[in-house]
C-alpha cells in the first residue's frame, strides 16, 4: 500500500544538497528569505562531496599579482567556447569574484602568499592563470564548509528523500512551478510520499549521471533533470557533455600523473584474468610514439574531438572499442612497464617532464609513488591495491555542459519560480575552462536567492490549484506503483544506462541514434503501460527514479540526433562518424572516418521542450551577443535603488 504522507509547506524548498544547493539555501537566508527548506537525499549523497580529481579545480577572476584580467575578459574566455549566451557569461564572470570569497570567508582554504593574494595556474581552455584548487577534493571542501553554515543558520533539511515528481499550475497562462512530491525513505514498512508546497523550487539536482553505464559520476548520484523535463522545462544544450577515462570500481578520473608514470593498457576477456592483451599496440609505430600519446592523456584528459586524428583522444577511441564493441575490460597495469618500453623514445615533452620530476624510475608505479604517493593512498582508501593488481577503467560519462535553459537570473525560461542551479543549469557552451562549473553553481545560487529576494519573497500561489495539482499527480504515482510491473528496476536501469553509453557518449552516428530513439521510447512507454508493484519503499523509490532517468534519456537521445542529422558534425567531446568524413585512423579504416565540425553551429544554441504528448522539440536558435557595458555610476546605481536590475 502506499502512505499519504503530511503537506509540507515551505516558502522557498531548495532540492539537491550539492555545492550549488547549500549556496542557495545560504544566500537565501543572507538576502532576507526566512523560511527555506533542503530536501535531499542525503547531505553526504551528491557529486560535489563524493568526486575529485587529480587536482580538482575551481576557475574564477584573476585575483593575483599583475594578472591583467576583468569581468569581461573572463566572459570573453566562457564565450570564446561556442554556444553559450553572452549575457549568461558577463554572469558567471561579474560574480566569479564575490562567489569565489565568500568561500574563503566560510574557511575552504584556497592557496595564498604572504601578502594575501590568491596564486593560480592555467586550466585546459584558459589564456590566464585564472585556476585556482585546495587539493583532489576541492569541491567537498566547499561542501563541508557550507554544511557548517547551513547547521549554524538552523536552515532545516529533510534528508531520506527521494524526488519524483516537480509539481506546476498554471499561473495566468503561465507554468510556474510549486513544490514537489517525495517518497520518505526513513519509512522503511511502507511506501511514504511526501508532499512539498512552496512558494519557489531552487532546482539543484546535479548532472545526469544516472543516464550512462559508464560514468565517472558517484554511484549514490543520478541526477533528476528528467522530473523537469516532464513538466515540461525548456533544456538548451544537451548534447554538449564532457567523457574521459576513469577507473569504475570507485569511480575517479585517471587523469594527470596516473597517465603521466605512462601505466600498460592490457584487455581482457570478461572473466579479467584470461587472454590478456596488449591491446593499444597494433595502432601504433612504436612504442615511444603509444607512450607519448599516453603521456599526454594527463594534460588532455577528456576526451577531444579535435586530438581524434593524431593527437590523444585515440586513446578514449580505441578504449571504446574495445570495451564497448568487443565486450572486453580494459585495466591499467601500474605494475610493470609496456613492451618495449624506453625512456629514450619517448617525444620531448614526455621525457623532459619526468626528468625534471626525477621520475626515470624502473616502473609505473615507482614512478607514482615518486611524484604523486597520494594517488596511490587513494585508491587504498577505497580497497584498491594498485600495487598487486590492474586499475580498471573506461571512458565515463563527466559533466554535461547542457543542462535547463534559464535566464540571466537563473530562472527557468518557461516556468516561473522553478531556478535550475549546478550543473542541471545549462548554462555552458561546446567548450569550458576545467573548473568553471564550480563558479557557476555558486554564481547561480547567488542569482536565484537574490531574485527570489527582490521579487519572489511574498505568498502568491493559488491554494486550490496547487491542491487539485498535487492530488492529480499522488493518484497517478500510486496508480503506477499498484500495477503488478512484472521487471526487476535494475535491469530497466541496465538498459537505458547501456542504450545511452553506446548510442549517446563520446561516439556517435546516425543510424545508431535513429534505432537508439526507437528503443527508448519503446522502454519508456513499456515502463508507464506496467506498472512496479516492489517489496520495498526502497525499491518503490528506485522504480520511479527509472521513470524521470528513461524518460530524460530519451530526451537526450532525441537531442543527440538532431545534432547528428543536422550536420553540427565532431565538437566538444563527441565524435561523429560519417563514412565519408575525415580518416581517423588508418588502422580502422573508414567504419572510423569522422565529419569535421561545422563552426557555424558555434553561434547557435540548441534548445529541447517536451510537450505533453510525450513530442520532442528541437530548435536551434541565436546564441546572444556578449554585453559590452560602459556604464554611468548615478544612472546604474538610480536603477539599483528602484530595483529595476530585476528585469528579466
Amino acid at each position: 500500500m502506499v502512505k499519504i504522507g503530511k503537506t509540507i509547506k515551505v516558502h522557498t524548498l531548495v532540492l539537491g544538497s550539492g555545492a550549488a544547493g547549500l549556496c542557495a539555501a545560504v544566500r537565501l537566508r543572507n538576502e532576507g528569505v526566512k523560511d527555506v527548506m533542503i530536501v535531499t537525499e542525503g547531505l553526504q549523497m551528491g557529486t560535489s562531496i563524493n568526486t575529485g580529481s587529480d587536482k580538482q579545480t575551481y576557475y574564477k577572476l584573476g585575483l593575483y599579482a599583475g594578472d591583467n584580467d576583468s569581468p569581461e575578459a573572463l566572459a570573453g574566455t566562457f564565450f570564446a567556447g561556442g554556444s553559450m549566451h553572452g549575457d549568461l557569461a558577463l554572469v558567471e564572470a561579474a560574480l566569479s569574484a564575490r562567489a569565489f570569497c565568500s568561500l574563503v570567508n566560510m574557511g575552504v582554504p584556497f592557496p595564498r602568499d604572504e601578502y594575501g593574494q590568491f596564486i593560480g595556474y592555467k586550466t585546459d581552455h584558459d589564456p590566464l592563470r585564472r585556476a585556482t584548487s585546495c587539493g583532489p577534493y576541492t569541491s567537498r571542501e566547499m561542501c563541508r564548509r557550507l554544511i557548517a553554515e547551513v547547521k549554524t543558520k538552523r536552515i532545516p533539511v529533510k534528508e531520506n528523500r527521494v524526488a519524483v515528481s516537480l509539481l506546476t499550475v498554471n499561473d495566468n497562462g503561465e507554468k510556474r512551478a510549486c513544490g514537489i512530491i517525495a517518497v520518505n525513505l526513513k519509512n522503511r514498512t511502507e511506501t511514504e510520499l511526501e508532499i512539498y508546497q512552496a512558494e519557489n523550487v531552487i532546482f539543484a539536482v546535479g548532472g545526469p549521471g544516472g543516464l550512462y553505464k559508464a560514468g565517472v559520476y558517484p554511484q549514490v548520484h543520478t541526477g533528476a533533470i528528467g522530473l523537469a523535463l516532464e513538466a515540461g522545462a525548456a533544456a538548451r544544450n544537451l548534447p554538449e557533455s564532457q567523457f574521459g577515462l576513469a577507473s569504475i570500481k570507485f569511480r575517479w578520473n585517471v587523469s594527470g600523473t596516473y597517465m603521466q608514470v605512462l601505466p600498460k593498457f592490457i584487455s581482457t576477456a570478461q572473466d579479467g584474468v584470461s587472454d590478456e592483451k596488449e591491446f593499444l599496440w597494433p595502432y601504433f609505430k612504436s612504442a615511444g610514439e603509444m607512450n607519448s600519446m599516453i603521456f599526454l592523456k594527463g594534460y588532455q584528459w577528456p576526451f577531444d574531438s579535435r586530438k581524434a586524428a593524431g593527437g590523444s583522444s585515440i586513446i578514449d577511441i580505441l578504449v571504446y572499442i574495445e570495451t564497448v564493441l568487443r565486450g572486453r575490460r580494459v585495466f591499467l597495469d601500474f605494475r610493470s612497464n609496456s613492451k618495449d618500453f624506453d625512456f629514450k623514445a619517448l617525444n620531448g615533452e614526455a621525457y623532459e617532464y619526468l626528468e625534471k620530476s626525477n621520475a626515470l624510475l624502473s616502473s609505473p608505479l615507482e614512478r607514482l609513488r615518486h611524484m604523486n604517493p597520494g594517488a596511490i593512498t587513494l585508491y587504498e582508501d577505497h580497497t584498491i591495491n594498485i600495487a598487486a593488481e590492474p586499475l580498471e577503467i573506461a571512458v565515463c560519462a563527466q559533466h554535461n555542459n547542457g543542462g535547463l535553459a534559464a535566464d540571466k537570473w537563473w530562472q527557468s525560461l518557461n516556468i516561473k519560480h522553478l531556478f535550475p542551479v549546478g550543473e542541471v543549469n545549462g548554462s555552458h557552451g561546446v567548450y569550458r575552462p576545467g573548473g568553471s562549473a564550480l563558479n557557476s553553481g555558486q554564481v547561480g545560487a547567488f542569482r536565484a536567492a537574490e531574485f527570489i529576494a527582490a521579487r519572489y519573497n511574498d505568498f502568491s500561489l493559488n491554494q486550490d490549484a496547487f491542491d487539485r495539482a498535487a492530488k492529480r499527480k499522488i493518484e497517478e504515482i500510486g496508480t503506477w506503483l499498484e500495477k503488478d510491473g512484472a521487471r526487476d528496476w535494475r535491469n530497466d536501469r541496465d538498459e537505458f544506462q547501456s542504450r545511452m553509453s553506446a548510442a549517446g557518449a563520446h561516439i556517435r552516428r546516425a543510424d545508431t541514434l535513429e534505432q537508439a530513439v526507437r528503443e527508448a521510447w519503446r522502454q519508456h512507454d513499456d515502463m508507464r503501460g506496467r506498472g512496479a508493484r516492489t517489496a520495498s519503499p526502497g525499491d518503490a523509490a528506485e522504480a520511479l527514479r527509472n521513470l524521470q532517468l528513461c524518460l530524460a534519456h530519451a530526451v537526450y537521445l532525441e537531442a543527440v540526433l538532431k545534432q547528428v542529422k543536422d550536420g553540427v558534425g565532431s565538437r566538444g567531446s563527441a565524435l561523429t562518424l560519417s563514412p565519408v568524413g575525415r580518416l581517423c585512423h588508418e588502422a580502422l579504416g573508414d567504419k572510423w572516418n569522422f565529419q569535421p565540425e561545422n563552426p557555424d553551429f558555434r553561434n547557435r544554441i540548441l534548445e529541447t521542450r517536451l510537450d505533453a504528448d510525450d513530442r520532442v522539440h528541437c530548435e536551434w536558435t541565436p546564441r546572444r551577443a556578449l554585453p559590452h557595458c560602459d556604464g554611468w555610476f548615478e544612472n546604474i546605481w538610480a536603477e539599483f535603488n528602484k530595483n529595476e536590475i530585476y528585469r528579466r
